[in-house]
């Protein structure tokens, strides 16, 4: 009977994923981006040591027998952190069965949690990790009601454990959606919204075991999901466009003062940006948005975003989710600094454009000062470039996440490397005719 546990138990061992160690390692000579809004600087050096970093900068000594990457004529910078996505959630969009994205027929919303369906082997997570991307904020989309459910913060690193913060934030739709949602109008909307909220706050302050109303119309689950909202324990993700929609957001603290509020999609933002401001909310938009494709987006522009940053508005570059891939965040803040070179244009230094993707989406999603930037301390997020890296020609060479080396094997990647160099011989003959 020993024997056979011994065996179970080394087979069990075999199968399991084998851990990785992270690495210690200095990067040299490479033009260092930190991530925190500074400007870049040449002949840096960046140390990272038990997974995290230990410095970043110049003329730091590299340790003996360190292992040393040189990185002259390279850039390095700390991962992207992508705001809003729905990685690890579906592989076909067009195929029910692996489009965890919404629950059209579910009897709960604001309960709904994406972790038990995240997976780590998705296709989209791996092409993302090849494009520099390191962490991300996942998100449900609203199935039946204005309430989508809860957010997850994930790593993408090449093994199983890629959940970092379960029901990280609430998100909940306004605007044109959620008036469709709530029943036709925007009134609908605002009703479900703030009953939903007095429903949770009720429930919150309840004695335990007590009844709760009769006329109560959250499920218990998706009012008991919504009492961290309520107390400001957990950031309520509102998805608004309109000016008009966005004060109507920002006025929800005058009933809910402890909410902690983050706006996404802002695309009319610039009309009431000191508003936005002085409430202190922070927003994650589409930066490239400026068609007037809906009644709700008739004022927006590319200028949004430079605008709102100008205002005094803390503004992640984001919402990267169906058919906008997170390794594009390097175009969209790029195109956000050639904005700047536009007479009449508002766009973003260099080093606000980066931190836009890196350490600023990092602080709205909580986890500030320790991702998306390379300061002492920082997870060993760490990505090396061929070039600067908002540079639509520019690629990462290598990516660290926790100090570990991850493989460049995403499906797309095999492909590439399996046809860049075929030989004609085995190409199909050509019919004649």
């Amino acid at each position: 009977m020993k024997r056979i546990l011994s065996l179970a138990t080394a087979l069990a061992a075999l199968a399991a994923p084998l851990a990785v160690s992270a690495q210690d390692l200095a990067i040299t000579n490479a033009t260092l981006a930190k991530g925190d809004g500074s400007a870049p600087v040449e002949g840096a050096t960046v140390l990272v040591q038990g997974g995290k970093v230990v410095a970043a900068g110049v003329g730091i000594a590299v340790p003996a027998g360190l292992e040393t990457v040189d990185g002259t004529g390279k850039w390095v910078t700390p991962g992207l952190f992508a705001a809003f996505t729905d990685l690890g959630l579906w592989d076909v969009q067009a195929v029910s069965d692996s489009n965890d994205t919404e629950a059209d027929d579910s009897p709960f919303n604001a309960s709904l949690d994406v972790v038990p369906a995240l997976n780590p082997a998705n296709e989209h997570i791996a092409v993302s990790r090849e494009g520099g991307v390191t962490r991300a904020s996942v998100t449900p989309a609203p199935g039946k009601s204005i309430f989508a459910g809860q957010g997850a913060l994930i790593d993408l690193g090449h093994d199983a454990k890629i959940v970092d913060a379960p029901r990280a934030f609430q998100l909940v739709v306004l605007g044109e959606s959620g008036a469709r949602l709530a029943g036709g109008s925007r009134v609908a909307a605002s009703v479900v919204l703030h009953n939903a909220l007095r429903e949770a706050k009720a429930l919150a302050s309840a004695s335990a075991g007590a009844d709760r109303a009769s006329d109560a119309m959250l499920t218990h689950a998706d009012a008991a999901a919504l009492v961290p909202v309520v107390k400001g324990e957990q950031p309520l993700y509102v998805k608004a466009e309109r000016a008009s929609d966005i004060r109507a957001v920002l006025a929800l603290k005058s009933e809910f003062p402890a909410l902690k509020l983050v706006l996404v999609g802002a695309t009319e933002g610039w009309l009431v940006a000191r508003e936005i401001a002085a409430a202190g909310v922070p927003v994650i938009t589409m930066p490239l948005r400026d068609l007037p494709e809906q009644f709700e987006a008739l004022g927006s522009t590319q200028s949004n975003t430079g605008r709102m940053v100008q205002a005094g508005v803390k503004v992640a570059i984001g919402m990267f989710s169906g058919d906008n891939q997170p390794r594009w965040a390097t175009e969209q803040a790029g195109n956000l600094v050639a904005l700047t070179r536009i007479p009449g244009a508002t766009g973003l230094t260099w080093a606000q454009a980066f931190a836009a993707i890196t350490s600023i989406p990092a602080e709205i999603s909580g986890v500030g000062g320790k991702e998306g930037i390379l300061a002492p301390g920082a997870v060993g997020d760490v990505v090396l470039w061929d070039g600067d890296p908002l540079e639509l020609s520019s690629a990462p060479v290598s990516v660290w996440i926790d100090g570990v080396k991850q493989p460049f094997d995403s499906h797309q990647a095999r492909l590439r490397e399996r046809y860049k160099d075929l030989d004609r011989t085995y190409l199909p003959k050509a019919y004649s005719w």
